[in-house]
Order: structure tokens, then sequence, then C-alpha cells
């Protein structure tokens, strides 16, 4: 594994590439592996990081992954690559164990050990290189990125900023926590008790050392149910008690039933992305147990843990209320964390306080500053978002030939499929078709039953 770019040898100006991948999350580690296969492209990734890392404030060791195993870096596309799920296992003698155990789900820290396991030897992986800047060079019809030594990168002759050109530019930099304004001042005033899920494995311990008595958890999808439950099953030794809430009418699951899945294949992608935005807009909204849900063995697990402390009858309190908005937050003189919230059904407000909050309330996509400088190039639709066609090409001004790709960033264009990571091989080979000019990989046809749009 690269950690820098490599420097052009006797001054001379490095190769143009082919494609540029900016950061490396499971998508766009995905389009690694692929472009691994491909002899003729020029192709390099970069990521600030200075190794591949994936969720490690939620990487539970008994959480499962909610997609299949072969939703891996390749194998929905490329089945006998050697970046395989499969032959991950084969090279770490586990085939046999795997067969046996009949696991489709793995755990998610084995699928997060396999992407560090392929981020680490494909060649074109270059960690702890900060892209900072994107601009188009109109003369060379080509993008330019601006390439900086990321905080701790080693080498000191690198440390000053490079630059590479490449015809073709793949925005994999993932989205961000979303903090809900309500708690932005608390998160601010005490981050250490007011923080997203996203922190949680490396803030919980810091709870119990200040001797926090009270935990809310605010949200309830996937992040909120095993943070809630990873809470719960602390609670005999930290003697907290626990409150959950969320806005939405239940503590609902994900919605995996089989023909409703087809809702994350290719065929509804491509409907979804040529309806009128506004439609898309409204089918998102509704769609949202495709992808905002729990799985229901983590409900399961969650019930079982509140059964056995009501067997118990000496431990502290759990409280469980759907249906309740955060309105508000503050922190009060004596230190604690007052929250103001509203029951949808009755509209009664009330103020909750607690010791510290757990903001498990997802992530957003976010504008990356590297492409401050082409901003005025790109077009963006009324919300501010990416005009995306179905190719997953960003829509830009006539003059800019240079095709930009993005990776999760289309729910708003391709609906629930985006973020699942069942489409990333599919997509990563139809960005290297598009690039390339050529059917390097064959792409599946039949995803459906169904006929989406009659």
């Amino acid at each position: 594994m690269s950690t820098t770019p490599l420097p052009p040898q006797d001054g001379a100006e490095p190769p143009v590439l082919d494609l540029a991948a900016v950061g490396i999350g499971p998508f766009n580690l995905s389009l690694t592996a692929l472009a691994d296969e491909i002899d003729d492209l020029a192709y390099a990734a970069y990521d600030r990081r200075p190794a591949y890392d994936w969720h490690p404030g939620l990487m539970f060791d008994w959480a499962k992954l909610q997609v299949g195993f072969l939703a891996d870096l390749v194998s929905l596309v490329r089945p006998t690559s050697r970046w395989s799920f499969l032959n991950y296992l084969a090279e770490h003698d586990r085939m046999y164990p795997f067969y046996i155990a009949e696991r489709f789900h793995v755990p998610r820290r084995e699928y997060a050990d396999y992407c560090a396991w392929a981020a680490a030897r494909l060649p074109g992986c270059h960690f702890g290189t900060d892209v900072t800047a994107v601009h188009w060079d109109a003369e060379r019809a080509l993008w330019r990125l601006t390439l900086t030594p990321a905080d701790g990168a080693a080498g000191t002759p690198a440390a000053h900023p490079t630059t590479r050109l490449a015809r073709n530019i793949a925005m994999g930099i993932g989205t961000e926590p979303h903090l809900p304004t309500a708690l932005a001042v608390p998160a601010a005033r005490t981050p250490d008790r007011v923080f997203h899920s996203g922190e949680h494995l490396h803030r919980v311990e810091g709870l119990r050392a200040q001797g926090v008595r009270d935990v809310t958890v605010v949200g309830s999808g996937q992040s909120g149910a095993e943070v809630f439950l990873d809470l719960l099953r602390r609670q005999r030794d930290a003697g907290w008690s626990l409150t959950w809430l969320t806005r939405s009418w239940g503590f609902a699951p994900l919605d995996y039933s089989k023909l409703v899945l087809e809702y994350t294949t290719p065929a509804y992608m491509r409907y979804f992305n040529g309806l009128d935005p506004a439609v898309r807009d409204r089918l998102i909204a509704s769609q949202w147990q495709l992808y905002k849900g729990i799985d229901t063995e983590t409900i399961d697990l969650i019930h079982a843990e509140l059964y056995d402390h009501l067997l118990d009858g000496d431990r502290p309190p759990v409280t469980l209320l759907p249906g309740t908005a955060l309105l508000g937050a503050r922190t009060a003189d004596d230190g604690t964390i007052r929250l103001t919230t509203s029951h949808a059904d009755t509209g009664a407000e009330r103020e909750l306080a607690t010791g510290a909050v757990v903001a498990a309330t997802g992530y957003a996509a976010r504008r990356p500053a590297c492409l401050d400088p082409v901003e005025k190039l790109i077009a963006w639709d009324a919300l501010g978002r990416y005009d995306i066609d179905a190719g997953h090409r960003v829509r830009t001004v006539p003059e800019v030939t240079g095709g930009l790709f993005v990776q999760n960033a289309e729910l708003h264009t391709h609906g629930a499929a985006a973020p699942d990571l069942g489409i990333g091989a599919y997509r990563g080979a139809t960005v290297l078709n598009a690039v390339t000019g050529r059917q390097v990989f064959r792409t599946p046809e039949r995803t459906a039953f169904q006929t989406f749009g009659g």
C-alpha cells in the first residue's frame, strides 16, 4: 500500500489518470478493486486517513452486516475476482469454518477487516493524501487535483502539495454525521456528554468515568437500536437509567421482504432516476423502511434484554418513547441536559432531564470543500443537490468534458439503492464502463421480477 502519491521521475509530470477517486470508503474501494483488473487504465484513489477504517465507533463485536456477503466489493459483477470475500476467507484459511457456519450475513467486524485487507493490498489506494482542491483545466480539458499529505503522513520531502491531472473523477467521500440543530449548543458545550452515535464506542467509557446516571438515545434507526442495546447490556455495571426516543411512530423494522428488496436493485434505480424530481422526493420519504429501520434480529435482542430487565427487578428504569420529537435542548446549571420533547399524537410537550445524549440521527450528504473551485461548473438542483444522470455522472456545464461521478451521493436521484452495499459493484462497473468507453464488465440485466412503471 502506498501512503503518499509517487513523485514524478526526473522532474517529469506524472501520467494523466483516466480516473481519480476521491475518498476510499466501501464504494470507491469497490471501484478500486474492479479497476485493478483493467491493465490499460491509469487509476488512483486518495484518502486523507492513514489507513482504511469503517465506522469504528459502531464496531460492536456482535453486530452483523445487514446485507449478504455477496454484497462485497466485486462479487455481484465479477465473482471470480481475487478481491472477493470468498477469496479473503480462503487467504485467511477460514473457508471451511465459514461453510459450516452457514452465515449469509457476516459479522460487521469481519466485513470491515475484509475491506481493510483489500485496501492494504490494492496498488490503486493512496492513504494519507488529502485532495484539497479540484480545478477544471480548460486548456487541456482535464481535471486538476491538488494533493496534500494529510497530518501524520510520512516523509518530509512530500510535505508540499502536488498536482495530478485526470480525465474523470469519482467522488466517494461519503456522508457526514448529522446532529439536530436542537443539540448543537449542548454538544458544543459538553461534547463528552452530547455526541453522535458514530462516536459511541469512543465515548461510552467516558460516560461511566464521569458518573453519568441517565443516558438518552435519540433516533430509532439501526445505529440507535445498537447503541441502546449496548447501553442496556452495560446497565448492570454502569448503573444508569436509559431513555430511548424517536419521532417515528414506532421502533420499526427494516422491510426485508423479497419483493420489497427489489427496490434496491439496478432495475428500480434506473426507473427511479427517470421520474420527476418532486415524485422522487416523495417516494424517498415514503420508503424510509428500506434503509432507516432496524433489523428484526436486533429488535429481538432488545426485547429479550428488556424481558431480563423485568425479571431482575433491581435495575435502573428504562423508558421507550415512540412518536416523540426533540424540539430543543439546553445545559442546565446543575450540568444536566434538558430536552424539550413533543408527542406526535397528543401534542403534549415535556422537559426531560438526562446526564448524556447519544444522537443516532443519521448521516447527511455533504458538498466537499475540494469542489469549491468548480462549484459554478456543476449543475445543482433546486435544493442544492447534485443533478445526476442514470450513469451516476453529475451534469456539468457543456465546456466541462471530463466526467464527474459520485458514489452514495444520489439518494435523491437513484433511490434507496444508493447507500446499499449491494449496489456498489454494479455502480463501480457502470462508472468504469463509461470511463473506458467499452463494456469491460458485463452488468446484470435481470435484477428484478417486477416491472416498474408499468
